[in-house]
């Protein structure tokens, strides 16, 4: 009897030593075949907290594996989560959104930032009004308003052709400037305030462009916003140029939010040293008119998107975005005739002559020279839908 109860005893340390084992030992095996009703469920029963209690990192694996759906389920949020960050990177860096307490330190530095990121995106950023000198440079300026510059661009070379001299276009007829004008809208009003310019300039100023502000200023049909692009590009004076581009982004990126002109002017100029002032413009101009359109920005191209606290207002799918892009940036040509060494070293393409085809552009599938047209490819540079943006 004694020897009986150890090998009982006995049995039932091997049961649960060999929980894990699917077969048991030999001892194990007589005393389920003496006693084949106890001796299968008493194992089984006892081998069950076993599984459960031993291994607590398995238990979970095989907790859920039994419920088909909610095993299912968990990866499928997994999954989801991993994907939306996918699609949604820039949204998640999103909350970069200036908080409405944001100091000016704080702006200053997210300004700053801004402008070198976009200082990297453009480093060929340039005026991109073709002049050869400060007198054909105001007069583009002025020919600008309420046009591209690409159209200008496309005007002027007939323009100083004929009238190369701030004295030459004091004489011209107004009727054959108006002609010249036209393709630029406005032209009426236009072919007033170049010739009255350009008689102020021979009558006040000896036939030169002045290079102070004050001066400029008092010139028809010159703003400050004029004033400032030829101080910047032709005397080498920083100035910032609050055209339509610059005002939209700046309060996109809630730098300001001034909306007369004069008064972005100061705000933004109190966020940058003033020898970045003019570089600043063209970046900010080039952002503008290549991504950051008016009524439809392409969130999802653009390189300072974790940057920007309006991301989102456009479109954010990449390859959505990425049709929308335009000039260089798309694969079409640029808006000056004759741009800098350093803007076709990047890839720009000149534009065409009035009345030219695009180089590319026209032919559905062809490319531009130096950059692929994408198969959306809209309109040639200088047509009304194309100005549109």
């Amino acid at each position: 009897m004694k020897s009986t109860a150890k090998k009982t005893s006995a049995s039932g340390t091997p049961a649960k030593a060999t929980a894990k084992k699917t077969s048991a030992s030999s001892a194990p095996a007589k005393a389920t075949a003496r006693k084949p009703t106890p001796a299968t469920p008493t194992p089984a029963k006892k081998s069950a907290p076993a599984k459960k209690a031993a291994p607590a990192a398995v238990t979970p694996a095989k907790a859920t594996s039994p419920k088909a759906a909610s095993a299912k389920a968990t990866p499928a949020k997994a999954a989801s989560a991993t994907a939306t960050p996918a699609k949604a990177t820039p949204t998640k860096i999103t909350p970069a959104k200036p908080p409405r307490n944001e100091s000016h330190t704080a702006l200053v530095r997210r300004a700053r930032r801004i402008n070198r990121e976009l200082g990297e995106v453009y480093p060929y950023a340039h005026p991109e009004l073709d002049f050869e000198n400060p007198f054909q440079l105001v007069v583009a300026t002025v020919l600008s308003a309420q046009t591209t510059d690409l159209r200008v661009n496309q005007t002027t070379p007939a323009l100083f052709g004929k009238y190369p001299t701030p004295e030459d276009l004091a004489a011209a007829n107004p009727e054959e400037v108006e002609e010249i004008l036209r393709p630029t809208g406005f032209f009426r009003a236009k072919t007033k305030s170049v010739i009255g310019l350009s008689k102020a300039l021979r009558d006040d100023f000896g036939g030169e462009v002045p290079g102070r502000l004050e001066d400029l200023v008092k010139l028809p049909g010159v703003g400050r916003k004029t004033a400032f692009v030829v101080l910047g590009n032709a005397f080498g004076r920083p100035g910032i140029t609050v055209d339509t581009h610059f005002q939209r982004l700046v309060r996109r990126w809630q730098w300001t939010d001034q909306t007369e002109p004069d008064k972005i002017e100061a705000a933004i100029g109190g966020l940058f040293p003033k020898s970045e002032w003019t570089m600043l413009s063209h970046h900010v101009i080039f952002h503008g008119r290549r991504i950051c359109h008016a009524r439809k920005p392409a969130c999802g191209a653009c390189p300072i998107a974790p940057l920007c606290p309006a991301y989102g207002e456009g479109e954010t799918d990449p390859e959505k975005a990425q049709k929308l892009l335009k000039y260089e940036k798309g694969g079409f040509p640029g808006q000056r005739l004759n741009p800098p060494q350093s803007y076709l070293d990047a890839g720009g393409i000149p534009a065409p002559p009035l009345g030219a085809p695009a180089p590319g552009a026209l032919v559905p599938g062809a490319s531009a020279p130096g950059a692929p047209v994408p198969a959306s490819a809209g309109p040639a540079p200088g047509s009304p839908a194309r100005e549109a943006g």
